[in-house]
């Protein structure tokens, strides 16, 4: 499928996406997602009768407990229907992720161990790596600045007047922050194998940097490694060319299944925030591309053009890991050399995910607003830290942002109930954040590669 031609297919399977989502979400799903409704104010207010008891041994008591325990499960298997109902849906994306999933650790792997082995010097992989890792750290700490600047300037929790959600009600999030032992173990692999089967893209790196130095230091013996690595890489490479084809499908079926389960409603429920949020992205995407242009000039605007496509992916999926091997496909095609971008854009990945930076200063200071809690600019500063720190080695965990959030929150006696009001949305806030993550990454790979003057 031509460059050109996929494009256009997934442009048109987000429209087409988006008018079947709204279409089943009509005719089918908006029935269930009334009766889910309707039990959840029910619960409401059995918890409201239930905190007006104080003897918990009476009849009435248990019986508006009974009935509590009904209600959830009438959630429970109506939540259950619907999933059943977009199941046809969902599996076009999950056979695409699981495809892109099956590529990413073993190109990862072949693709680093090779271009670290070709740069040969361990002080040149230093050197490449402390420029990569400073620009990385200042990328992070512009977004969440920017986050931070942004979301005080907009206010949008404190214009949404939304009503809190239950605090009785699990958000099913781990509320703890990332401690240092997690961390280390996020970094360091105990099994190679492990790493490779889980996906765990740091744990990867990690392994591949040492293989790549020590692949280099056996001089002429280790020519046979990197030639059949590189071929592998090749032959994965041409793996992707066609799983790619697949992408419009699954960019069709992660759209329907978002737009019909939480309805075209829940854009203008959550205007405001969506709207902001955007708009922050969007005046990051500036900041990043006038920076880039300072270096790479006019050649940005062509490196923007090759990665359209990625950045669809990412938009349409909500995961920036599904565009990995088409931005190391088109950063190549661009002139960057495959020793730099074999080794910066798997770094990237877990070190300069800039879309997801912004949003966790902007999502935390939001649910602050949202309960009229007031947090110094020491306080924000302070949080601004907390999150540089703990967002790392989270990029392999599931709804890994909101995981940050929620340990952040008690750190700053936001009440985790909070959460509720981020669940809803975060599918779709996620498209934004994964497609601004592939950006940053591969504005930052081509930076390095110029400044390495590895860019043809």
């Amino acid at each position: 499928m031509q460059k050109s031609k996929l494009t256009l297919y997934i442009f048109i399977a987000l429209i087409l996406g988006v008018i079947a989502g709204y279409l089943y979400n009509v005719y089918v799903i908006n029935a269930i997602n009334t009766r889910i409704t309707t039990a959840e104010t029910a619960v409401k207010s059995v918890n409201a009768s239930l905190s007006g008891y104080k003897d918990t041994t009476t009849i009435d008591y248990k019986m508006l407990v009974a009935q509590k325990a009904k209600l959830a499960g009438h959630i429970k298997a109506n939540q259950s229907l619907r999933d059943n109902k977009l199941e046809g849906f969902t599996l076009l994306s999950d056979i695409f992720l699981r495809l892109i999933k099956m590529i990413v650790g073993p190109l990862v792997f072949t693709t680093l161990v090779v271009g670290v082995a070709r740069v040969g010097d361990i002080k040149a992989v230093g050197r490449i790596g402390g420029k990569t890792m400073l620009l990385f750290i200042a990328a992070t700490f512009v977004s969440l600045g920017l986050g931070m600047l942004l979301v005080n300037l907009f206010e949008p929790g404190s214009a949404m007047h939304l009503s809190l959600p239950d605090s009785s009600l699990s958000t099913d999030i781990n509320k703890s922050a990332l401690s240092l032992k997690e961390f280390i173990n996020e970094v360091f692999p105990k099994s190679f194998t492990e790493a490779m089967a889980e996906n765990k893209i740091l744990q990867i790196v990690v392994f591949s940097l040492f293989f790549g130095i020590g692949t280099a230091a056996i001089g002429e013996k280790g020519k046979i490694v990197i030639e059949l690595l590189d071929s592998i890489a090749h032959v994965i490479l041409k793996v992707t060319g066609y799983v790619m084809k697949f992408a419009p499908f699954a960019v069709f079926g992660a759209i329907t299944a978002v737009v019909a389960k939480e309805g075209m409603g829940i854009l203008s429920t959550y205007a405001f925030f969506l709207g902001e949020f955007y708009l922050s992205l969007l005046i990051l995407w500036t900041l990043i591309v006038l920076g880039v242009f300072f270096v790479l000039r006019r050649r940005t605007f062509t490196l923007l053009d090759n990665i359209k496509d990625a950045v669809l992916i990412a938009f349409s999926t909500s995961t920036s890991e599904a565009a990995y091997p088409k931005v190391l496909i088109e950063l190549e095609r661009f002139g960057c050399n495959n020793k730099i971008v074999s080794f910066v854009l798997p770094l990237g990945y877990s070190f300069n995910l800039v879309g997801s930076m912004m949003y966790l200063t902007f999502g935390s200071l939001f649910l602050a607003q949202a309960y009229n809690m007031h947090l110094s600019l020491g306080q924000q500063i302070t949080m601004l830290l907390v999150l540089m720190l703990t967002s790392k080695g989270v990029a392999g965990v599931p709804r890994a942002a909101l995981v940050v959030i929620a340990g952040t929150m008690a750190m700053f006696n936001i009440p985790e109930a909070g959460l509720g009001l981020l669940i809803g949305i975060d599918p779709l806030m996620d498209m934004g954040r994964s497609a601004t993550n592939v950006l940053g990454n591969a504005m930052a790979t081509a930076v390095v590669s110029k400044w390495e003057r590895e860019l043809n």
